[in-house]
């Protein structure tokens, strides 16, 4: 998804006035000119962490909003007051010129995969730069910007290992023609091989009726020791009983607060979860605020955007070399390509309910 192909996806004002020491100051991306929008004590002393989000574009401001609010929330709890500095739907370059012009030592941004490429594509000389957000497969990195993601691809790679590391030998993917669930299976796919798998059996996912009676002949002709489904949430509850008995894996937007009856259709699917999900009580950050969203997509872009600031934090006294934590969107490690390799929880639905899985 654009939005937060983060997995997925505020209405902030421009301060005119001179904020307090320390304060949080949010800069409005359409002023006409720096020196008008940029308080003088914010351009004397270099801000440390710029935050650079689309709170000011429709269709991304919800996901914005919950990025911002989670980072805001780690600032607070670390005692650093960061700078945010918002933009629209076809503006990111004129934010970041901002934040290099307001002395960001690190910027963190951009939110949305759109903007990432057009980022990229700029070739602009930035200071240590959190994207949070992905370019295409095989697309070079810009010099100095590092990767943070909450999209599925990781996901399925993790599937993919942990797959590997329970003996699963022969494989089958059930793939939706959507890209999105396209690129899931790809980089599931990807990962297995490069583990020494063989090339799973794709199977096309087809809703009607006829076509899953006809997948459940297919997958009972070979002994599959597991299923990815790449399909939406409620497809991989139609699509579970077809596949029977055979260990299924999908996506974790299957967890999004499914029907009674979706939840009896899902037992036993597999699924990896950010740990402010999967378990609250013990991720990092144990005092962090935690607010009411209306959907698990909002609470994870909140848990994003508080490993964000603590990633951004890591890099503002000069860019580590080996960085490594446990994160609310799950433990986190730097590696050689400038990504953070992300590591969830491995649950599953049981009883109607969502448990650890592996648990009675």
């Amino acid at each position: 998804m654009s939005a937060a192909q983060t997995p997925a996806a505020s209405e902030a004002a421009v301060t005119g006035a001179v904020p307090a020491p320390g304060a949080e100051v949010v800069v409005d991306a359409e002023s006409p000119a720096l020196a008008e929008s940029v308080p003088d004590e914010v351009r004397a002393k270099p801000g440390p962490i710029v935050l650079v989000l689309p709170l000011a574009s429709e269709s991304f401001r919800r996901a914005a909003e919950a990025v911002r609010a989670g980072f805001l929330a780690a600032a607070e709890a670390a005692k650093v007051k960061p700078l945010v500095i918002e933009h629209g739907d076809a503006d990111v370059l004129a934010a970041f010129a901002k934040a290099k012009a307001a002395g960001a030592q690190v910027i963190v941004g951009p939110l949305v995969r759109d903007d990432m490429k057009t980022l990229a594509a700029a070739g602009a000389d930035l200071p240590p730069t959190i994207a949070l957000n992905q370019l295409d497969e095989g697309t070079p990195l810009p010099h100095n910007v590092y990767i943070l993601t909450l999209t599925i691809d990781g996901e399925a790679r993790q599937l993919a290992r942990l797959a590997r590391e329970a003996g699963a030998v022969n494989v089958a993917v059930i793939a939706s023609d959507t890209p999105r669930q396209q690129r899931f299976a790809s980089a599931f796919n990807a990962e297995w091989i490069l583990a020494g798998g063989g090339p799973p059996a794709m199977f096309r996912f087809d809703p009607s009726p006829d076509v899953l009676r006809l997948l459940k002949r297919e997958l009972g002709k070979t002994p599959y020791d597991m299923a990815l489904l790449a399909v939406d949430a409620a497809d991989a509850a139609r699509a579970k009983p077809y596949v029977g008995s055979i260990p299924s894996y999908t996506s974790s937007e299957v967890n999004e607060r499914q029907s009674p009856d979706a939840m009896r259709d899902l037992d036993n699917v597999r699924f990896v979860e950010i740990p402010w999900l999967a378990d609250p009580g013990s991720v990092a950050l144990p005092d962090q605020k935690r607010p009411d969203y209306p959907n698990p997509a909002l609470e994870r872009l909140y848990a994003l955007g508080m490993d964000a600031f603590r990633v951004a934090h890591a890099f503002a006294d000069g860019t580590p070399l080996k960085l490594e934590l446990d994160g609310a969107t799950g433990h986190l490690s730097l590696d050689a390509s400038r990504q953070f390799v992300r590591e969830g929880r491995l649950m599953q639905f049981r009883g109607s309910r969502v448990v650890p899985a592996g648990a009675r």
